[in-house]
């Protein structure tokens, strides 16, 4: 037997059993113990007349009232059949009575005929209707003539072997009256009825409540029998009641009072009361009691086949007896079996009609099965309890690629690939094991092996099959699911790689990382994890399309999965940055496993920044690459943030470059998290205030402009620079960092504009600058027309704003950044040059860009009256701007000296502390309605005259401006000195705190 064979055999199922043994013991017991009352003649004939006719009494009223109940608490179908056996029953008792009233109490012989003659005619009928009740119901009317002629050929069959036996005597009366003759044949032929319905009965039996009927039919079964006995003339002269006799007819009524009762119970304490409604639940045979019920089924079938021809043999012996007799054939005995011939001829006649239709019907279903089977698409296999195929429907050519036939009578186990056979056949031992009622039908997938006509070539086929019982075996109906199952690789493939690359994804990645630091390699200190960013990526997608940069990404993919070693992990994170798992190889050496791992992120960003062949021409990107190592402990979260971390450090420093992680890495990050939360709740709870600085003609010192600079008030009531914030903003990797700088800077500007429209309304028509940086100047979230509608909202006149480009980064396109200021100068809005003399890029931007006013770096002014050199680079540019007919604007004038050294080399305006610090609403307005500033006369090179304000506590920050506000002192208007002040010019000093040196740092408030 083959491996799948051997599982085939059903294993035992535990079902519910019979009723319990305690009913059938002492049902065995009162049965036998009145057998061997009468067998000994109960001790005394009184006694026994008494146990013969009484007990009989009582044992047939319990049957009546036993029936009676159960008909009471269960209705079904069958209800009206324990109703007439209790009426049968109760005659039975009734005669019984009466036949001991006249022997016990009246010590008088029974008449006859007499009530109970009565009573006991009256036993059969209701029995006789009850056994149809209990019948299998015909559903046509050819089953109903059917059951009557089975009725009547062995009621009839046995009526010409009784009359040929000891009927025909008692017939001639014999000297009695008629009632008496008639008395004495309505006991025999009521039997032969009775017995004829109890023989058509068990083979024509309700399959519900079988084990019930099969004991009513064997307590009916008994009473005919002993009433048989009782007609006979030999038994009938020498009967006295309490005789053995009577142990027949009261084990017949015990076992009648018995059986509505004896209803199978199911597992879960529920007798099968109501089969009509409910099919009963009966367990799967198993073992020995599954043959034998298999055997007896044919038996059964067989001898319920020949009841009629074994009829018709019995009334063929009964008319031989009476030839062989000798004797002269009797009339009754010839219509008899007349009656029973022409019975026997017209149920073959409709038998035979019935099978034609039959035999019709089944070759019809028997085609309509051939063609669902052979026209399904599935292939159904009927598999032996030894595993052996039986029947494979032709489907199997198309599916398989191998013809029915050939797989009929092959193993199943032989066709299952050798890697599933065992989980199939743990599968099939556990569907075979459940319940049938539980678990109907079961799905194994597995592979089966193709032939060699299967298209596409495949050696082994991916089927699904679903499995039901069938005799003992197995109904496979598979389907070919190779293409699903490759699908559904493929979608798993694609789940878990990148899908231009084909490297594994971020969630592989993460997978992988995580397998190698728990398990078997968790302990090894070598593992890395190495992040990887193509520098200057967002330009070749810029310059040379999206397509090209797709490519590029193809090439680095395929240039870093063949950098690392077969056990090392690559993959894309996403847009141009790559990671790599690199295993440590054991080594306990901190400095040789970084030095190896360092080696290996060198070879790395050496190989991906060699030059890429994109459509013939040469492409050229850098890596910078973070290095972070495995530490006890450490998850997969942490490890790759820490790459992440050092990546970006190697791109602040520079870029193209390998930066292995550091604590204090994290730590930085930490602060620059802290700040941006700080720079959030100061926009959201209104704790940033704008303040102005004058910006002031040299040559008369009339104030033309004034600087918005915005200033944050922390919970002292100190104003500090935003410069630490907005650093976060602009070198935060965080795009909410970014939108928090860009915020800040609508929130500026907004508030300039503003303010600016209230001075002009109040008689102050003085310009606003605002210092803007080329990035978010090109962000799309700030167009001209928001702008032009900003300054349409609050009512400011054309010219009144201006903004001071911030930086002018080589890498910024200069197109578009040209495009959109001659859009803003249609608006009337000027542009200024912030940070002029910083480098060779603001020389880029002033030839390309439309500008009106140059801002002079503060590092020249700086050093305008110290060093000569600057002096010569300072009046050069100077000499520019005016060549060019732009205005110009010196940043941290401090100084007299300086007012006088930059008015003497052209410059027009200043802006600083020689001047004054930044001013609120209030001082600003005072400082405007005054007018101005006295400034140094030519003749006052000599003296240094130092201008300072009191009022508010301040802070100093480093030289230089800050990015977004200039600017860095808030102090009261200084005293002003003129002709007509009476000092000439005279060094004057307002009594106020000393300044602190500009080179201090403002720290935020914690």
């Amino acid at each position: 037997m083959s491996a799948t064979g051997a599982v085939l055999t059903r294993p035992p199922v535990q079902a519910g059993g019979a009723p319990g043994v305690v009913p059938q013991v002492v049902l065995a017991v009162v049965c036998g113990g009145y057998a061997v009352g009468a067998a000994l003649g109960w001790g005394s004939p009184e006694l026994a007349l008494f146990m013969g006719d009484f007990g009989l009494s009582v044992a047939a009223f319990a049957a009546a009232v036993s029936c009676f109940l159960y008909s009471r608490r269960h209705h079904g179908r069958f209800r009206p059949a324990w109703l007439l056996f209790a009426a049968s029953s109760a005659m039975a008792g009734i005669g019984n009575g009466v036949w001991g009233w006249y022997e016990v109490v009246l010590r008088e012989p029974v008449p006859s005929p007499s009530l109970a003659d009565f009573c006991f005619l009256l036993f059969a009928p209701p029995a006789i209707v009850g056994l149809l009740v209990l019948a299998k119901r015909p559903v046509t009317k050819a089953g109903w003539v059917c059951l009557g002629l089975d009725a009547w050929l062995i009621g009839g069959s046995l009526l010409t072997l009784s009359w040929s036996l000891a009927l025909a005597h008692t017939a001639h009366f014999q000297g009695q009256s008629v009632p008496q003759g008639a008395l004495a044949l309505a006991y025999p032929l009521l039997d032969i009825v009775l017995v004829s319905m109890v023989l058509a009965l068990h083979f024509k039996r309700s399959s519900a409540h079988r084990s019930a009927i099969n004991t009513a039919i064997a307590a009916l079964a008994l009473t005919v029998l002993c009433d048989a006995l009782f007609s006979s003339p030999l038994l009938r002269e020498h009967y006295r009641s309490g005789q053995i006799l009577d142990a027949g007819w009261f084990a017949g009524s015990m076992l009648l009072t018995y059986a509505p009762w004896v209803a199978r119970r199911l597992p879960g304490g529920d007798t099968a009361a109501a089969p009509e409604r409910t099919a009963p639940r009966t367990p799967p045979a198993t073992g020995t009691s599954a043959a034998t019920a298999a055997a007896t089924r044919p038996i059964a079938g067989s001898l319920a086949a020949l009841t009629p021809y074994l009829a018709a043999a019995v009334c063929t012996l009964g008319i031989l007896y009476n030839v062989l007799d000798g004797r002269r054939i009797d009339r009754v005995v010839l219509f008899t079996g007349c009656t029973v011939v022409l019975a026997l001829v017209v149920r073959q006649g409709i038998m035979l009609l019935d099978n034609i239709t039959l035999t019709q019907e089944l070759a019809q279903k028997e085609n309509h099965f051939r063609s669902l089977v052979q026209g399904s698409s599935d292939v159904i296999m009927i598999a032996a309890p030894t595993g052996i195929l039986r029947y494979v429907s032709p489907a199997a050519a198309g599916v398989y690629g191998r013809d029915a036939e050939e797989l009929v009578g092959s193993e199943l186990a032989s066709l299952i690939h050798p890697e599933d056979l065992g989980r199939v056949v743990h599968e099939v031992r556990r569907f075979l094991a459940a319940r049938p009622e539980d678990e109907p039908t079961t799905r194994i997938e597995c592979r089966f092996r193709a032939g060699e006509h299967r298209p596409g070539g495949e050696k082994w086929l991916n089927v699904e099959s679903t499995v039901n019982r069938h005799h003992g075996g197995l109904i496979f109906n598979s389907r070919d699911v190779t293409e699903r199952v490759r699908l559904q690789a493929q979608l798993q493939h694609n789940a878990s790689h990148d899908a231009l690359t084909d490297l594994p994804n971020r969630a592989l990645f993460t997978e992988r990382v995580s397998q190698a630091l728990t398990g078997r390699r968790a302990t090894d200190p070598g593992t890395a994890v190495l992040y990887i960013d193509l520098d200057g990526f967002k330009q070749v997608n810029d310059t040379i399309g999206h397509q090209a940069g797709d490519e590029l990404l193809i090439q680095a993919a395929r240039r870093l999965a063949e950098s690392v070693r077969a056990g090392d992990t690559a993959a894309r994170l996403g847009g141009d940055e790559f990671a790599a798992l690199i295993m440590g190889d054991g080594s306990r050496d901190h400095a040789a496993r970084e030095h190896r791992i360092l080696e290996v992120a060198d070879r790395l960003r050496i190989r991906l920044s060699d030059p890429y062949k994109i459509d013939g021409r040469d492409v050229r990107v850098a890596a910078s690459i973070g290095v972070a190592f495995a530490e006890p402990g450490i998850t997969p979260g942490p490890l790759m943030r820490n790459a992440d971390l050092a990546m970006y450090r190697a791109k602040q420093a520079g870029k193209g470059c390998v930066k292995l992680y550091a604590p204090q890495m994290q730590a930085d990050v930490v602060r620059r998290a802290e700040l941006a939360t700080k720079l959030r709740t100061a926009l959201h709870d209104g704790e940033f205030a704008l303040l102005h600085q004058p910006v002031v003609e040299l040559a008369g010192g009339r104030i033309t402009a004034v600087a918005a600079l915005a200033r944050w008030r922390s919970a002292q009531g100190i104003l500090f620079t935003p410069a630490e914030f907005l650093r976060v903003g602009d070198r935060g990797r965080l795009k909410e960092d970014g939108d928090r700088s860009a915020e800040l800077g609508r929130w500026q500007l907004e508030e300039a504009v503003q303010q600016a429209a209230g001075r002009h309304r109040a008689g102050h028509p003085v310009p606003v600058a605002v210092r803007i940086s080329a990035h978010r100047l090109l962000d799309r979230a700030l167009p001209p027309k928001s702008i032009e509608a900003l300054l349409s909202r609050h009512g400011l006149p054309s010219g009144s704003l201006v903004l001071e480009l911030a930086d002018t980064d080589p890498r910024i396109p200069l197109e578009e950044l040209e495009r959109r200021l001659v859009a803003l100068r249609r608006l009337g809005v000027r542009i200024a040059l912030d940070g002029f003399g910083s480098g060779a890029a603001a020389v880029g931007a002033l030839r390309r860009l439309p500008v009106d006013v140059l801002r002079l770096d503060r590092d020249l002014v700086d050093g305008v009256v110290d060093s000569a050199r600057l002096h010569k680079i300072t009046s050069g540019l100077l000499r520019i701007a005016s060549d060019l007919g732009m205005q110009s604007v010196a940043d941290g004038v401090d100084l007299p000296e300086q007012i006088v050294a930059l008015r003497s080399m052209g410059c027009t305006h200043g802006q600083g502390m020689a001047f004054s610090g930044p001013l609120d609403e209030h001082r600003l307005r005072h400082a405007l309605t005054q007018g101005g500033y006295a400034v140094p006369g030519p003749g006052s090179e000599g003296r240094a005259v130092v201008l300072s304000g009191t009022g508010l506590p301040v802070r100093h920050v480093k030289k230089g401006r800050e990015p977004l506000s200039p600017g860095r002192v808030l102090g009261e208007l200084p005293r002003r000195f003129g002709p007509g002040d009476g000092r000439d010019g005279a060094e004057t000093a307002l009594a106020s705190p000393p300044l602190r040196p500009n080179s201090e740092t403002s720290v935020p408030p914690t």
